[in-house]
């Protein structure tokens, strides 16, 4: 089935129809030679219904239109403009300002394409202008853009949480540390390379840094205050429990529209084009889930599920040879499948193993979150890299750079990126504390310490006595009920006149 899926792929077939086809075909084949009865596929009708009528997947929508909004909002001009004049004057400043913007932006957005576009038309212009290494300047923009694949509200995490059986709330959660560790990287590596390779970061010369002050302050906060305000409504009532996943998202996206009239871009040609990236990414989502169902089905009626798990839990190494293995397999898997085919086709089939294995589906989620990002950073398929080539062709036809960006710059300036990102896996995988340290501690009891104490009360009666019950509580108390025997006694003689009685008796005690 695997094999016939990878060649239907490899031959440009849509992915959801290719998964449902290829599951009705194989169902088809496996009830013909008796696998299992056409009974199995009854139960269909049910999953796609579940499926449809799952509400947590109704927060794709709402998040995916607050990204399209803020996308052509302004909001990253602002933020790019404000933090590159503030740390442009020193080495590596650019660097630091993308890094940082990419986190933000990923926090407010959840999409790659909305920050490596918006990161490349306005900070590459200046850093090939400036003297920037062309390497180092491709890789930092597809870099940051990809730490909105980490950073909540996810759409990865959405779809892992919906494929694991777990809160969305809790996959934010886990994915805190995670994303603040690969944050923390990327600004260690541009410091590294600010201080031994000056000459491939410079400052910005004088006559760039037009604005300082309080002129300038009041540029970063003006782009940095509301997006902490978004963050805020999305991600803060959705760890408080003042809303759900979906009712997040609806505030986002009402959020997002705030921002944009806020930036005066506010229209009806400006909704209209969030509402149409909106449906074909929710289309092509629900799509992609309803024909993995099918195939999944269809694969553990002929128990494919058992041989997987029977292959994977026996590796050696236990739990942590199993996670080797996952990510080495899901890193190559990403060379060739896009993150939504990954999760919705592969991670249904690991999470039983992982259960079994006792590994917690939090940690487990949030880990192949971070190994998945690197699918949008290497060859042939890396979408961060074919957004920048396209920008990198858009602001070279503008006249905004000299020369023409090179393909080989942007694919040799990612290696160093992948490379931390497969860092974080590995210290993610060694360290699960980074992310189950924001969890919800589950309280641990040990039977073996549990001493149960009853206290009897003295009701102070005497101890032949029997203490009075509660008229509360009933009680069965038995009655004997006396039963007639009866017993036939000889009649005595009769006694006439004035006889003595006890000689009467004793003659009748003769007379037996």
């Amino acid at each position: 089935m695997f094999g016939s899926l990878v060649l239907a792929m490899l031959l440009g077939f849509p992915v959801a129809f290719t998964l449902g086809g290829l599951g009705l075909g194989f169902g088809y084949y496996a009830m013909s030679l008796g696998l299992f009865n056409e009974a199995f596929m009854g139960n269909l009708p049910l999953r796609l219904f579940g499926i449809v009528s799952n509400e947590l997947l109704l927060s794709i929508p709402f998040f995916t239109f607050m990204g399209a909004i803020l996308e052509r909002c302004g909001l990253a001009e602002d933020l790019l403009e404000g933090t590159g004049q503030l740390f442009g004057g020193k080495p590596g400043g650019l660097g630091f300002a993308v890094i940082i913007v990419g986190a933000i932006l990923g926090a407010i957005t959840g999409t790659v394409a909305a920050s490596v576009i918006a990161m490349g038309v306005i900070s590459l212009p200046i850093m090939v202008r400036y003297g920037y290494d062309m390497r180092y300047a491709t890789g930092v923009i597809a870099a940051s853009g990809t730490i909105t694949q980490l950073i909540p509200p996810s759409l990865v995490l959405v779809v892992l949480a919906d494929q694991l059986g777990r809160s969305v709330g809790d996959m934010y959660l886990g994915a805190i540390g995670p994303s603040l560790l690969q944050t923390a990287i990327f600004l260690l590596f541009t410091l590294g390379v600010a201080l031994l390779r000056p000459q491939w970061v410079p400052p910005l010369p004088e006559e760039a840094r037009t604005v300082r002050g309080w002129p300038l302050l009041k540029r970063v906060l003006w782009g940095m205050l509301p997006s902490v305000v978004l963050i805020f409504l999305v991600l803060g009532t959705l760890f408080m429990g003042l809303a759900t996943p979906t009712e997040a998202g609806a505030l986002g996206a009402i959020g997002g529209m705030v921002l944009a009239a806020l930036h005066k871009r506010l229209s009806w040609s400006l909704v209209w084009q969030a509402m149409d990236s909106t449906m074909r990414v929710t289309a092509m989502v629900i799509f992609i889930l309803l024909g993995s169902s099918v195939f999944s089905l269809v694969f553990q009626g002929v128990d494919g599920n058992l041989w997987i798990e029977h292959l994977l839990s026996n590796l050696p190494g236990g739990a942590l040879g199993f996670l080797i293995v996952v990510n080495l397999f899901v890193f190559f898997l990403a060379f060739f499948l896009d993150f939504f085919e990954i999760a919705f086709i592969v991670v249904p089939l690991l999470a039983p193993v992982a259960q079994k294995l006792g590994i917690d589906l939090v940690w487990f989620g949030v880990l192949l979150c971070v190994n998945m990002q690197t699918s949008f950073m290497h060859p042939p398929f890396g979408f961060a890299l074919f957004y920048l080539r396209g920008v990198a062709d858009q602001i070279h036809k503008s006249g905004a750079i000299a020369k023409p960006i090179q393909s080989r710059d942007i694919y040799l300036g990612a290696i160093p990126w992948v490379l931390m990102q497969l860092g974080l896996v590995a210290m993610v995988i060694f360290w699960p504390e980074s992310v189950t340290y924001w969890l919800d501690k589950e309280a641990v009891v040990n039977t073996d310490e549990v001493h149960i104490e009853m206290k009897i009360e003295d009701t102070g009666a005497p101890e032949d006595v029997p203490a009075e019950v509660p008229a509360e509580v009933p009680v069965e108390v038995p009655v004997e009920v006396p039963v007639e025997v009866p017993v036939e006694v000889p009649s005595a003689p009769e006694v006439q006149g004035d006889s003595d009685p006890a000689q009467a008796v004793k003659d009748a005690l003769k007379a037996r």
